[in-house]
């Protein structure tokens, strides 16, 4: 049996947090040029980073002891949230305060990653409101939300932007339940927004499920897609490439270390291009991480405090 995608803990952490109607214009941030990371063969490796408790600096702290590259090549900050306002009737992005407060202090814990060669991805997770990727009302609103994550990126000097559709709770508030041609026309507008970030797609909720309309397919929009079930290998549903999908999904600390080889392992059999991990914590989890990345790069992982 899977284990459920998230701990459903965090949720009260969500709830806790003070809304933030996110503005714009005040500050924009430019990426830093990343530095030439030392060259790596295989997969690239992806770091969820729960900062309701962890510091994303953690993705930086581990690479190969055979060459030196950087063992994780994206860092997901978890979670940014969809949140609906009663009054106008409208989705907006929210940012508790652990993710604002990565944001506000982008040239500490965002800039040295990608300096070090990591992208920096922001993920967009629902929030029990009834707000959701998949029930915008119009192809206007959907591109109104979608312009929210865009003028994000462009403010903080994001790599892109994480679809996960959990937690919505379709209906909450009045709100519609899913359509068919909402998540379509979100994606295809931030993608007109940001031809050259990421977007990625957790394989999971009512959007991964509703990707055409209308004649428009935008699976070929999403750089990568990946399981949502730790400790598990499926193959998302999407066409896309292998080069582009991780079957395998592990929760480090959580899945064994046999299993997080075994997934590694399958993973450069059978040709995928990724490999997806969650919750990288503080702790030195070098052995951890070591019994995946002797499968995907031939060598040991070291952890640089």
């Amino acid at each position: 049996m899977f284990t459920p995608v998230r701990n459903r803990l965090r949720t009260a952490a969500l709830a806790l947090s003070a809304v933030a109607v996110l503005t714009f214009g005040t500050t924009t941030t430019t990426g830093a040029a990343a530095a030439p990371a030392p060259a790596k063969q295989g997969p690239t490796s992806v770091a969820y980073i729960e900062v309701n408790n962890n510091s994303m600096l953690n993705a930086g702290k581990y690479t190969l002891a055979d060459g030196g590259g950087n063992v994780f090549d994206v860092a997901v900050i978890f979670a940014a949230n969809i949140n609906y306002d009663t009054g106008t009737k409208t989705a907006y992005l929210h940012f508790n305060e652990n993710v604002q407060r990565v944001l506000d202090n982008a040239a500490t814990q965002i800039r040295p990653l990608q300096q070090q060669g990591i992208k920096v991805v922001l993920s967009v997770l629902g929030n029990h409101q009834g707000a959701g990727f998949a029930n915008f009302p119009s192809q206007a609103a959907a591109s109104a939300f979608a312009k929210q994550l865009s003028d994000t990126v462009a403010t903080y000097g994001l790599d892109g932007i994480d679809f996960d559709d959990e937690y919505a709770e379709y209906g909450n508030n009045g709100t519609a339940q899913p359509n068919d041609s909402s998540f379509v026309h979100l994606v295809t507008a931030l993608r007109a927004n940001m031809p050259d970030k990421i977007i990625s797609l957790y394989n999971i909720g009512p959007a991964a499920s509703r990707l055409s309309y209308g004649g428009v397919d935008i699976s070929s929009k999403f750089d990568y897609a990946w399981n949502p079930y730790y400790g598990s290998w499926q193959v998302p549903s999407i066409a896309l490439p292998k080069s582009k999908l991780s079957p395998a999904a592990v929760e480090i600390g959580r899945t064994s270390q046999s299993t997080a080889a075994d997934l590694a392992r399958r993973t450069v059999g059978e040709g995928y291009g990724v490999y997806l991990t969650y919750n990288l914590d503080g702790t030195d989890r070098s052995a951890d991480v070591s019994a995946f990345t002797r499968e995907l790069y031939g060598s040991d992982a070291v952890h640089t405090p």
